[in-house]
């Protein structure tokens, strides 16, 4: 287990504005016993939800073919037959996994290939399970064409407290099957958009691991 590299400068800073904290209640305060002590317990209970939010554990790259992983932390919200209007532009089965800000928020991508397609959106940061997040809120849209012709759309999007969506791939770039592409802070949502014909592998509610959990087979 790792701290990504999203975390490391916030926690860094972090610690020092928190031992500067404890430092001058010390300084201003001596002798409040319960005071103090309250103070460093809470100081570091929220170092440590800051920490873990930023934890990255190591996943294997695959050379599944025809398999399509989960490309993060979560639980399923959305299992659905849709129509993708902005590159597609036709119907396809949508997955989508929602991160509370106790997953882990690496992204990785569900099959190797190429990034035919990347565009970021700006929006706004309704809540990530709402309906009109998959359009409405800040997001990207990143399309993967593998070996064989396939392709699958996903889109990150950003939620109610995730306000900064990260990204490392552009048109063109290669991706590995679950190799890293992407990040999101504090909260968010990721969909897949699948052939017609893909058979969906999970269930609605059901938690997932990035890189880590099947969610459909490709015919």
């Amino acid at each position: 287990m790792s701290i990504h590299r999203e975390g490391r400068s916030l926690l860094f800073w972090l610690l020092i504005i928190l031992s500067a904290g404890n430092y001058a209640l010390y300084y201003y305060f001596p002798g409040q016993e319960v005071l103090l002590n309250l103070a460093l317990i809470i100081s570091l209970g929220f170092y440590l939800i800051v920490l873990q939010f930023f934890r990255n554990p190591f996943v294997p790259v695959r050379q599944d073919d025809g398999m399509i992983y989960a490309p993060a932390d979560g639980k399923v919200v959305v299992i659905e037959e849709t129509v993708e209007d902005e590159y597609l532009k036709e119907k396809r089965k949508q997955i989508s996994i929602f991160m509370s800000p106790f997953n882990v928020h690496v992204n990785r991508s569900p099959m190797a290939g190429i990034v035919e397609y990347f565009k970021y959106h700006p929006g706004k940061y309704l809540v990530a399970w709402h309906p009109k997040s998959s359009f409405e809120n800040e997001r990207t849209t990143m399309v993967i064409k593998n070996a064989e012709g396939t392709k699958i759309l996903v889109r990150q999007i950003a939620g109610a407290l995730a306000r900064r969506i990260k990204w490392y791939v552009a048109d063109g770039s290669p991706l590995q099957q679950c190799g890293e592409f992407g990040f999101i802070k504090f909260g968010s949502r990721v969909d897949v958009f699948l052939p017609l014909d893909a058979e969906v592998l999970i269930s609605m509610d059901q938690k997932t691991k990035g890189g880590k959990t099947p969610i459909a087979r490709l015919k």
